[in-house]
């Protein structure tokens, strides 16, 4: 065993393992460059940028109330003091998309985030143990809940448990909390999924068989050397499943099961203009509908972006992860 430990195959294979930490971790920080170098990319961080600018900046921001009802300013169109008109209670619409950014962003990035942890870990953990009953069982798991659509899932599970807090001993979980634990819970399915494949194809690796050879530990080996090889193609799901969130956040939202009035959130806008949807009040639809539209086209030109950048077949010939 320690003259295969000593092999020069080995100790190739070895040196190639920690040859492509640096060069993942690397790339890595250069991204967001790389992605601004793509004019898809460019437009989604622009985009996705903005969006989430405005949502931090929002108490500093010179807006009306969101939750301010003036009925003497009821249905006012476009412009003046109210650069995108006024609801049918007098709200502003302006102050009610900006405030509702920080529902609609938050949900989305923090359910992909939770997804994103428990998909990686399962896949991973899966891939390596491939073959056996670990992964069997991982698999057999996913599958059951990748059976039931996202928003079939959430409209039931939040349907059983109301749209009130819940207590969990000394925890009260307000609403939101529960549609980013569900819906973060939710993605991990897919995730998993993404990362099992790649996992799979790096566990078979001779650095990986080298790594072994040297006594490294499975929980060393999957966290230092195939994480960071996986992670790029993951990122470009999971940034696609943001946009996703944003919608089933916003779907819930329409339908009284999401974020709960008086707290402004785009789905609760567009739930409140559907009786002027076709109306000559254009504008109270029309304002959170193309929020939405544009937020889910950012994430998913970031998406497009990253693959693009990604991918070792560019025919540029840059680095890619």
């Amino acid at each position: 065993m320690l003259d295969v430990m000593r092999s020069p195959d080995a100790a190739s294979a070895a040196e190639a393992a920690r040859a492509r930490r640096p060069h993942a971790l690397s790339g890595l920080v250069g991204l967001l460059g790389r992605l601004a170098g793509t004019p898809i990319g460019l437009v989604g961080l622009v985009i996705v940028g903005s969006l989430s600018l405005v949502a931090l900046l929002a108490p500093w921001l010179p807006l009306h109330d969101p939750l301010d009802l003036m009925m003497e300013y009821r249905l006012e169109p476009p412009g003046g003091s109210f650069l995108l008109g006024t609801d049918e209670m007098g709200r502003d619409i302006l102050a009610r998309l900006v405030w509702g950014a920080r529902s609609s962003l938050m949900i989305g990035v923090l359910t992909v985030a939770i997804g994103l942890s428990g998909g990686v870990f399962v896949g991973t953990l899966s891939g390596y143990y491939s073959g056996t009953l670990v992964e069997s069982a991982l698999l057999g798991l996913m599958d059951i809940f990748a059976a039931i659509p996202l928003l079939v899932w959430a409209i039931a599970i939040v349907g059983i448990f109301g749209t009130g807090p819940v207590q969990l001993g000394p925890i009260l979980l307000p609403n939101e909390v529960k549609i980013v634990l569900l819906v973060g819970l939710l993605f991990i399915p897919g995730l998993a999924r993404v990362a099992h494949g790649l996992a799979l194809a790096e566990a078979k690796a001779d650095y990986v068989a080298a790594r072994r050879l040297q006594g490294a530990g499975a929980w060393s080996i999957m966290t230092s050397d195939i994480l960071p090889n996986i992670l790029s193609p993951i990122f470009v799901q999971a940034s696609v499943l943001i946009g996703i969130g944003i919608i089933i956040e916003a779907s819930l939202s329409f339908i009284g099961l999401g974020v709960q009035p008086p707290t402004p959130s785009w789905g609760g806008m567009l739930a409140d203009a559907r009786s002027l949807a076709f109306s000559d009040e254009w504008w109270v639809a029309t304002w959170p509908g193309l929020t939405i539209f544009l937020a889910v086209i950012g994430f998913n030109l970031i998406g497009d972006a990253l693959r693009t950048v990604l991918d070792p077949r560019r025919r540029d010939g840059g680095p890619a992860l």
